[in-house]
């Protein structure tokens, strides 16, 4: 699979291309937020690892451009203990966060997550018509699509997957540790607000189109899909 890193640290660029080239990954690097828009626009990679602090364009004019037109999986790298980066970042529709300084493996757990739901994706006979409709959103779970009534949302891949596990279990409480084990294939770390920010969006596209609630937040247990009568 080929990855896409955008990030100014030309040392980091190369480490990180040596490392995950030897786990079997494909890596382009570029080292401003302009070209590597050009590149995330022009081409179609599995991943693209994304910094914030960029010349030319930020990583988050870079993912705000990029969302108008691509749901490529986008992973921030973001500075430690910028908690504004992180949020921010999950609402423009990146799929993940890792802050500065990582452990590599760490990095590689996260792209894994992610390239493994693509896989499982291509290996998906598409023209199968296996659908679940629920209190009005109809899932699609070939296409890996979600729309309300024939209208499709435009869902990042992690959204996605997030809606597809509540429609699945709605009416019963899906806690925020099953949705980041089973989606973004880590524990929920303390203080990860990841799961609250993707569950928002989630809501606000669902609300272009159905004004009353759908999701309910459950405080201090996760979230409900509301079934219907």
């Amino acid at each position: 699979m080929k990855l896409l890193m955008i990030d100014d640290d030309t040392g980091l660029c190369e480490l990180l291309s040596e490392y995950l080239s030897s786990q079997g990954f494909e890596i382009q690097s570029v080292h401003d937020g302009e070209q590597g828009l050009k590149l995330a626009q022009a081409n179609d990679y599995a991943l693209i690892l994304l910094d914030v602090m960029l010349p030319t364009l930020d990583g988050f004019e870079v993912l705000k451009q990029l969302r108008q037109t691509k749901l490529t999986p986008v992973i921030m790298l973001t500075a430690k203990g910028e908690d504004f980066d992180r949020i921010f970042g999950l609402e423009l529709g990146a799929d993940d966060y890792i802050p500065k300084p990582f452990n590599h493996r760490e990095l590689l757990a996260r792209v894994k997550a992610i390239t493994r739901r693509i896989e499982h994706i291509n290996s998906l006979n598409i023209n199968t018509t296996n659908k679940l409709l629920v209190n009005g959103v109809t899932i699609n779970l070939a296409a890996r699509e979600a729309s309300i009534d024939e209208n499709t949302l435009t869902l990042t891949g992690t959204e996605y997957e997030i809606l597809a596990l509540l429609c699945k279990n709605a009416s019963q409480v899906v806690s925020k540790e099953q949705i980041s084990e089973e989606v973004l294939g880590r524990r929920l770390a303390s203080f990860d607000r990841s799961i609250d920010m993707h569950v928002s969006n989630i809501r606000k596209k669902i609300a272009e189109h159905i004004k009353t609630e759908r999701i309910k937040t459950m405080r201090g247990s996760g979230y409900v899909f509301i079934q219907g009568e």
